[in-house]
């Protein structure tokens, strides 16, 4: 029976029961990534350069995880394969996404950006082939109405803005590539070892990039991008890596949505900008679709 269950696709494998901690680490993830547009604009480099720091400073200690993970051991070399593949599909999502931040407003690039988290419903509905319902569709429209309430009113739609957008729409599906790959690849490598093999193949896509676009790569002040490293790619892809295999791509692309809700109170610590009714009212929306759709569901099938 276990030799069955090893020889199908991962995304047709049962998904392990996850419990509270795994759910909470899979939250934690997305909280310290939505900092990251914060740190990216405090950053005196270029937004490519930022990308590239925020890999090459948080690697040496993924790179001494995965050695101490895996024992010294060398991957399959088909799981290299997939998880380098996810490593460029991410080093082109941080390229689009860094230098979309700073062409359109925060609101726009989070909004665009998380396009992930509706794609990876799709995904999760096309593994099923079902739509979701009880708990489960009840969940999906809270988040996404909670989000587009939250988002609505600091959305603006400008022609200023449409090359930022537009960069922060492919950021997203990227994204959504990238964490497909690297659910996948998680069904033969531990987390660290997968995120260490796609941060490696990151690193030089992203410093090409950076030198080929005349950015400023030396920075003066490395608190943000120490930051960036730190609480993006060490905690926030940590925690996120360890937990793509224990829920479906539903319960991950709701979860994403996380990121709007803490990128506004952000804005409200950082800026000053005022959360109002409306705002407050969308998060606790998105809050509530988080808690649904850990609810059983014995109508639905899991997806």
């Amino acid at each position: 029976m276990t030799a069955k269950i090893e020889s199908l696709d991962p995304d047709e494998r049962p998904i392990p029961v996850a419990g509270r901690w795994a759910f909470l680490a899979l939250l934690a993830g997305n909280i310290s990534l939505s900092v990251g547009a914060l740190l990216v604009r405090l950053a005196d480099t270029g937004p490519t350069a930022s990308a590239f720091w925020r890999m090459a400073i948080a690697l040496p200690f993924l790179l001494a995880l995965a050695w101490r993970e895996s024992g010294g051991r060398m991957p399959p070399r088909n799981a290299i394969v997939v998880a380098s593949a996810a490593g460029i599909f991410f080093a082109l999502d941080l390229v689009a996404w860094h230098i979309g931040i700073l062409q359109t407003k925060v609101a726009n690039a989070t909004l665009f950006g998380n396009c992930a988290s509706l794609l990876l419903v799709i995904w999760g509905i096309f593994l099923a082939r079902s739509w979701p319902r009880g708990w489960q569709a009840l969940a999906i429209l809270l988040a996404f109405a909670g989000s587009a309430l939250l988002m609505g009113q600091s959305y603006e739609l400008s022609p200023a803005y449409l090359v930022g957008d537009l960069l922060s729409l492919l950021a997203g599906v990227l994204y959504t590539v990238y964490v497909i790959l690297m659910r996948r690849v998680r069904g033969t490598l531990e987390p660290w070892t997968a995120l260490a093999i796609s941060s490696v193949v990151c690193v030089p896509i992203l410093f090409g990039t950076a030198f080929g676009l005349g950015e400023a790569i030396m920075p003066q002040n490395w608190t943000p991008l120490i930051l960036l490293a730190l609480t993006s790619q060490i905690i926030g892809q940590g925690l996120m890596t360890w937990s793509l295999p224990r829920f479906s791509p539903l319960v991950i692309g709701l979860t994403l949505l996380v990121q709007p809700a803490v990128a506004a109170l952000a804005g409200w610590l950082a800026f000053g900008e005022l959360l109002g009714p409306i705002d407050i009212f969308g998060g606790m929306m998105v809050g509530a679709a988080l808690v649904l759709i850990r609810l059983p569901n014995r109508r639905a099938p899991p997806i």
